[in-house]
Protein backbone atom coordinates (compact mmCIF):
# COMPACT_ATOMS: atom_id res chain seq x y z
CA UNK A 1 0.00 0.00 0.00
CA UNK A 2 1.45 3.12 -1.42
CA UNK A 3 1.72 6.14 1.61
CA UNK A 4 -0.73 8.44 0.39
CA UNK A 5 -2.92 5.60 0.08
CA UNK A 6 -2.50 4.51 3.73
CA UNK A 7 -2.30 8.46 4.64
CA UNK A 8 -6.34 8.66 3.43
CA UNK A 9 -7.35 5.72 4.76
CA UNK A 10 -6.00 6.91 7.90
CA UNK A 11 -7.91 9.61 7.40
CA UNK A 12 -10.88 8.12 7.04
CA UNK A 13 -10.90 5.70 9.87
CA UNK A 14 -10.50 8.95 11.90
CA UNK A 15 -13.26 10.41 10.55
CA UNK A 16 -15.67 7.68 11.25
CA UNK A 17 -14.73 7.34 14.78
CA UNK A 18 -15.64 10.80 15.16
CA UNK A 19 -19.03 10.46 13.78
CA UNK A 20 -19.32 7.63 15.63
CA UNK A 21 -18.55 9.27 18.59
CA UNK A 22 -20.76 12.25 18.30
CA UNK A 23 -23.98 10.53 16.86
CA UNK A 24 -26.71 10.25 18.89
CA UNK A 25 -27.39 6.49 20.29
CA UNK A 26 -30.86 6.79 19.73
CA UNK A 27 -33.36 9.89 18.62
CA UNK A 28 -32.70 12.83 20.89
CA UNK A 29 -35.61 14.19 22.80
CA UNK A 30 -34.95 17.87 21.67
CA UNK A 31 -32.63 19.76 19.35
CA UNK A 32 -29.14 20.22 20.52
CA UNK A 33 -29.67 23.93 22.09
CA UNK A 34 -32.26 23.20 23.76
CA UNK A 35 -31.43 20.37 26.31
CA UNK A 36 -33.55 19.45 29.30
CA UNK A 37 -33.41 21.01 32.71
CA UNK A 38 -30.95 19.44 34.99
CA UNK A 39 -33.49 17.46 36.71
CA UNK A 40 -32.92 14.76 39.43
CA UNK A 41 -35.13 13.99 42.65
CA UNK A 42 -35.10 12.04 45.89
CA UNK A 43 -36.19 8.61 46.65
CA UNK A 44 -37.96 10.67 49.69
CA UNK A 45 -39.82 13.05 47.88
CA UNK A 46 -40.45 9.85 45.38
CA UNK A 47 -42.15 8.47 48.12
CA UNK A 48 -44.23 11.72 49.14
CA UNK A 49 -45.56 11.74 45.52
CA UNK A 50 -46.29 8.49 45.10
CA UNK A 51 -47.73 6.97 48.14
CA UNK A 52 -49.81 10.65 49.52
CA UNK A 53 -50.38 12.23 46.12
CA UNK A 54 -52.29 9.25 44.72
CA UNK A 55 -54.05 8.44 47.69
CA UNK A 56 -55.44 12.02 48.42
CA UNK A 57 -56.38 12.99 44.72
CA UNK A 58 -57.73 9.16 44.69
CA UNK A 59 -60.32 10.35 47.66
CA UNK A 60 -60.98 13.89 46.10
CA UNK A 61 -62.06 12.49 43.21
CA UNK A 62 -64.50 9.79 45.30
CA UNK A 63 -65.65 12.95 47.72
CA UNK A 64 -66.42 15.01 44.57
CA UNK A 65 -68.38 12.19 42.96
CA UNK A 66 -70.22 11.44 46.47
CA UNK A 67 -71.30 14.91 47.14
CA UNK A 68 -72.80 15.00 42.98
CA UNK A 69 -74.44 11.93 43.99
CA UNK A 70 -75.55 13.61 47.07
CA UNK A 71 -77.29 16.86 45.22
CA UNK A 72 -79.29 14.71 42.69
CA UNK A 73 -80.40 12.05 45.58
CA UNK A 74 -81.49 15.36 47.65
CA UNK A 75 -83.62 16.38 44.63
CA UNK A 76 -85.21 13.41 44.54
CA UNK A 77 -86.13 13.06 47.84
CA UNK A 78 -88.01 16.36 48.00
CA UNK A 79 -89.72 15.03 44.72
CA UNK A 80 -90.51 12.26 46.77
CA UNK A 81 -91.75 14.55 49.78
CA UNK A 82 -93.62 16.23 47.67
CA UNK A 83 -95.73 14.02 46.17
CA UNK A 84 -96.41 12.24 50.06
CA UNK A 85 -97.48 15.22 51.24
CA UNK A 86 -99.72 15.73 47.96
CA UNK A 87 -101.15 12.19 48.52
CA UNK A 88 -101.71 11.59 51.96
CA UNK A 89 -104.39 14.40 51.74
CA UNK A 90 -106.40 12.80 49.21
CA UNK A 91 -106.35 9.15 50.41
CA UNK A 92 -107.71 10.02 53.68
CA UNK A 93 -110.27 12.50 52.28
CA UNK A 94 -110.73 9.07 49.44
CA UNK A 95 -111.17 7.07 52.80
CA UNK A 96 -113.39 9.22 54.53
CA UNK A 97 -115.87 9.50 51.37
CA UNK A 98 -115.85 5.74 50.98
CA UNK A 99 -116.72 5.17 54.98
CA UNK A 100 -119.60 7.83 54.39
CA UNK A 101 -120.82 5.74 51.45
CA UNK A 102 -120.32 2.28 52.56
CA UNK A 103 -121.55 2.18 56.29
CA UNK A 104 -125.21 2.19 55.26
CA UNK A 105 -124.45 -1.95 54.02
CA UNK A 106 -125.54 -3.38 50.78
CA UNK A 107 -129.08 -4.32 52.77
CA UNK A 108 -129.50 -0.73 53.14
CA UNK A 109 -129.13 0.61 49.65
CA UNK A 110 -131.16 -2.23 48.97
CA UNK A 111 -134.13 -1.25 51.33
CA UNK A 112 -133.28 2.45 50.75
CA UNK A 113 -133.33 2.39 46.52
CA UNK A 114 -136.90 3.76 45.18
CA UNK A 115 -135.62 2.15 41.60
CA UNK A 116 -132.88 -0.16 40.17
CA UNK A 117 -131.74 2.63 38.53
CA UNK A 118 -130.85 4.70 41.76
CA UNK A 119 -129.11 1.25 43.35
CA UNK A 120 -126.71 1.15 40.20
CA UNK A 121 -125.87 4.35 40.58
CA UNK A 122 -125.15 4.23 44.24
CA UNK A 123 -123.54 0.72 43.95
CA UNK A 124 -121.28 2.23 41.16
CA UNK A 125 -120.28 5.24 42.96
CA UNK A 126 -118.87 2.64 45.83
CA UNK A 127 -117.08 0.90 43.36
CA UNK A 128 -115.34 3.59 41.94
CA UNK A 129 -114.26 5.13 45.68
CA UNK A 130 -112.56 1.54 46.07
CA UNK A 131 -110.85 1.82 43.06
CA UNK A 132 -110.13 5.22 43.18
CA UNK A 133 -108.56 4.70 46.95
CA UNK A 134 -106.71 1.32 46.02
CA UNK A 135 -104.91 3.69 43.13
CA UNK A 136 -104.24 6.25 45.62
CA UNK A 137 -103.31 4.22 48.04
CA UNK A 138 -100.57 2.20 45.59
CA UNK A 139 -98.87 5.71 44.66
CA UNK A 140 -98.62 6.28 48.31
CA UNK A 141 -96.44 3.58 49.06
CA UNK A 142 -94.55 3.57 46.19
CA UNK A 143 -93.74 7.25 46.96
CA UNK A 144 -92.99 6.17 50.51
CA UNK A 145 -91.00 3.71 48.72
CA UNK A 146 -89.26 5.85 46.62
CA UNK A 147 -89.09 8.81 49.93
CA UNK A 148 -87.08 6.02 51.81
CA UNK A 149 -84.48 4.57 49.49
CA UNK A 150 -83.56 8.09 48.76
CA UNK A 151 -83.20 9.06 52.32
CA UNK A 152 -81.16 5.77 53.37
CA UNK A 153 -78.70 6.69 50.02
CA UNK A 154 -78.16 10.24 51.01
CA UNK A 155 -77.14 8.37 54.58
CA UNK A 156 -75.01 6.43 53.07
CA UNK A 157 -73.55 9.01 51.04
CA UNK A 158 -73.02 11.39 53.97
CA UNK A 159 -70.86 8.41 55.71
CA UNK A 160 -68.92 8.01 52.48
CA UNK A 161 -68.11 11.55 52.31
CA UNK A 162 -67.25 11.69 56.17
CA UNK A 163 -64.81 8.57 55.16
CA UNK A 164 -62.89 9.81 52.62
CA UNK A 165 -62.21 13.69 54.25
CA UNK A 166 -61.05 11.46 56.59
CA UNK A 167 -58.38 10.00 54.19
CA UNK A 168 -57.61 13.06 52.94
CA UNK A 169 -56.89 14.11 56.33
CA UNK A 170 -54.49 11.57 56.68
CA UNK A 171 -52.96 12.12 53.80
CA UNK A 172 -52.40 15.65 53.88
CA UNK A 173 -50.84 15.73 57.34
CA UNK A 174 -48.33 12.58 56.22
CA UNK A 175 -47.36 14.52 53.15
CA UNK A 176 -46.42 17.97 55.22
CA UNK A 177 -44.48 15.42 57.32
CA UNK A 178 -42.69 13.66 54.41
CA UNK A 179 -42.18 17.16 52.42
CA UNK A 180 -41.11 18.92 55.39
CA UNK A 181 -38.09 16.40 55.57
CA UNK A 182 -37.04 17.63 52.09
CA UNK A 183 -37.39 21.17 52.87
CA UNK A 184 -41.07 21.63 51.88
CA UNK A 185 -41.89 24.42 54.22
CA UNK A 186 -45.06 26.63 53.95
CA UNK A 187 -44.74 29.62 51.68
CA UNK A 188 -45.09 32.54 52.74
CA UNK A 189 -48.10 34.60 50.48
CA UNK A 190 -49.76 31.13 49.53
CA UNK A 191 -47.55 30.22 46.47
CA UNK A 192 -48.82 30.62 42.68
CA UNK A 193 -52.57 31.29 42.32
CA UNK A 194 -54.85 33.05 40.35
CA UNK A 195 -58.66 33.45 40.27
CA UNK A 196 -57.91 34.70 36.80
CA UNK A 197 -56.02 32.90 34.82
CA UNK A 198 -57.97 30.95 31.62
CA UNK A 199 -60.20 28.01 32.53
CA UNK A 200 -58.87 25.15 30.65
CA UNK A 201 -61.58 22.24 29.03
CA UNK A 202 -61.59 19.24 31.26
CA UNK A 203 -60.40 16.34 30.53
CA UNK A 204 -62.14 12.58 30.16
CA UNK A 205 -62.82 10.90 33.54
CA UNK A 206 -64.15 7.54 34.61
CA UNK A 207 -67.95 6.96 34.95
CA UNK A 208 -67.34 7.16 39.06
CA UNK A 209 -65.26 10.41 38.57
CA UNK A 210 -61.80 9.40 38.98
CA UNK A 211 -58.90 9.71 36.78
CA UNK A 212 -58.81 6.92 34.34
CA UNK A 213 -55.10 4.48 33.88
CA UNK A 214 -53.53 5.58 30.36
CA UNK A 215 -50.19 4.52 28.71
CA UNK A 216 -47.85 6.66 26.86
CA UNK A 217 -49.86 6.42 23.31
CA UNK A 218 -50.14 9.64 21.96
CA UNK A 219 -46.98 11.43 19.97
CA UNK A 220 -45.63 13.90 21.51
CA UNK A 221 -45.67 17.06 19.67
CA UNK A 222 -42.55 18.52 21.41
CA UNK A 223 -40.10 15.30 20.96
CA UNK A 224 -40.03 12.07 18.83
CA UNK A 225 -41.03 10.26 21.70
CA UNK A 226 -44.82 9.33 23.38
CA UNK A 227 -47.45 11.35 26.10
CA UNK A 228 -50.73 10.06 27.71
CA UNK A 229 -54.04 11.12 26.38
CA UNK A 230 -54.28 13.30 29.76
CA UNK A 231 -50.74 14.93 28.99
CA UNK A 232 -51.14 16.00 25.76
CA UNK A 233 -54.89 17.38 26.50
CA UNK A 234 -53.06 19.26 29.22
CA UNK A 235 -50.43 20.56 26.60
CA UNK A 236 -52.67 21.85 24.14
CA UNK A 237 -55.03 23.71 26.55
CA UNK A 238 -51.82 25.54 28.18
CA UNK A 239 -50.99 26.54 24.74
CA UNK A 240 -54.44 27.45 23.99
CA UNK A 241 -54.22 29.89 27.12
CA UNK A 242 -51.41 31.35 25.33
CA UNK A 243 -48.08 29.88 26.63
CA UNK A 244 -46.59 29.18 23.80
CA UNK A 245 -42.66 29.44 24.85
CA UNK A 246 -40.49 26.41 24.38
CA UNK A 247 -41.53 23.40 25.97
CA UNK A 248 -40.40 19.47 26.61
CA UNK A 249 -42.02 16.68 27.20
CA UNK A 250 -40.95 13.07 27.16
CA UNK A 251 -37.41 11.92 28.14
CA UNK A 252 -36.29 8.41 27.68
CA UNK A 253 -34.98 8.69 30.81
CA UNK A 254 -34.58 10.63 34.24
CA UNK A 255 -36.82 11.52 37.26
CA UNK A 256 -40.52 12.83 37.59
CA UNK A 257 -42.98 11.30 34.98
CA UNK A 258 -41.47 12.16 31.97
CA UNK A 259 -40.10 8.53 30.61
CA UNK A 260 -43.88 7.59 31.03
CA UNK A 261 -45.01 9.97 28.92
CA UNK A 262 -47.00 12.42 32.25
CA UNK A 263 -44.89 15.06 32.26
CA UNK A 264 -43.71 18.58 30.70
CA UNK A 265 -40.62 21.31 31.29
CA UNK A 266 -42.01 24.58 30.36
CA UNK A 267 -39.68 26.91 29.23
CA UNK A 268 -38.96 30.48 29.95
CA UNK A 269 -37.53 31.13 26.73
CA UNK A 270 -38.69 30.72 23.18
CA UNK A 271 -35.70 28.02 22.70
CA UNK A 272 -33.53 25.94 25.64
CA UNK A 273 -33.54 26.50 29.41
CA UNK A 274 -32.45 29.23 31.58
CA UNK A 275 -32.96 30.37 34.75
CA UNK A 276 -35.24 33.61 34.77
CA UNK A 277 -33.45 37.21 34.92
CA UNK A 278 -36.01 39.25 33.72
CA UNK A 279 -39.19 40.57 35.48
CA UNK A 280 -41.04 39.26 31.72
CA UNK A 281 -39.63 35.71 32.66
CA UNK A 282 -40.93 35.57 35.69
CA UNK A 283 -43.93 36.60 35.52
CA UNK A 284 -44.19 34.51 32.58
CA UNK A 285 -43.49 31.17 34.93
CA UNK A 286 -45.69 32.42 37.42
CA UNK A 287 -48.62 32.38 35.60
CA UNK A 288 -48.01 29.30 33.78
CA UNK A 289 -47.73 27.55 37.18
CA UNK A 290 -51.19 29.96 38.66
CA UNK A 291 -52.81 28.70 35.41
CA UNK A 292 -52.03 24.64 36.39
CA UNK A 293 -52.66 25.39 39.63
CA UNK A 294 -56.06 26.70 39.20
CA UNK A 295 -57.04 23.82 36.18
CA UNK A 296 -55.68 20.91 38.45
CA UNK A 297 -58.89 18.98 38.93
CA UNK A 298 -59.88 19.62 34.96
CA UNK A 299 -56.58 18.91 33.96
CA UNK A 300 -55.56 16.25 36.43
CA UNK A 301 -52.30 17.59 37.24
CA UNK A 302 -50.48 15.66 39.91
CA UNK A 303 -48.19 18.00 41.01
CA UNK A 304 -46.03 21.59 40.03
CA UNK A 305 -42.64 22.56 40.64
CA UNK A 306 -41.62 26.52 39.72
CA UNK A 307 -39.43 28.65 41.14
CA UNK A 308 -38.00 26.61 44.24
CA UNK A 309 -41.58 25.79 45.16
CA UNK A 310 -43.66 22.92 44.63
CA UNK A 311 -47.15 22.90 44.76
CA UNK A 312 -48.97 19.71 45.82
CA UNK A 313 -53.25 18.87 45.91
CA UNK A 314 -52.39 17.72 49.52
CA UNK A 315 -51.01 20.87 51.13
CA UNK A 316 -50.79 23.64 48.23
CA UNK A 317 -47.85 25.36 47.50
CA UNK A 318 -44.32 24.79 49.61
CA UNK A 319 -40.79 25.82 49.55
CA UNK A 320 -38.80 22.96 47.57
CA UNK A 321 -34.86 22.42 47.56
CA UNK A 322 -34.31 19.38 45.63
CA UNK A 323 -31.47 19.20 43.19
CA UNK A 324 -32.88 21.46 40.48
CA UNK A 325 -34.32 24.99 42.06
CA UNK A 326 -36.62 25.28 38.96
CA UNK A 327 -36.36 28.84 38.22
CA UNK A 328 -35.95 28.06 34.70
CA UNK A 329 -38.85 26.20 33.87
CA UNK A 330 -42.24 25.01 35.12
CA UNK A 331 -42.23 21.51 35.93
CA UNK A 332 -45.97 19.78 35.05
CA UNK A 333 -46.59 16.15 36.16
CA UNK A 334 -49.80 14.63 35.29
CA UNK A 335 -51.99 11.45 36.78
Amino acid sequence: MTAPLRGWLTFALALLASLALTAPASPAWAEPDEQAPNETETPLLRDVLETTGRGYMQAKARLDQSKKREKTLASELQKAQEQLDLLTPQVAQIAAEAYRQGKVGTLAVLLNSTSPDSFVDRATRLDEISRLNNRKLSQLNAARDVAARAKAALDAEIVEQSKQVAIMAKQKKDAEKALALVGGMSVTGGGYVSATSPVAKAAPRTANGEWPNESCSQEDPTTSGCVTPRTLHAYKETKRAGFNRFVGCYRPGGPYEHPKGRACDWSLQKSGFSPWNTKDELTYGSNLAAFLVRNSDRLGIYYVIWNRQIWFPATGWKSYSGPSNHTDHVHMSLL
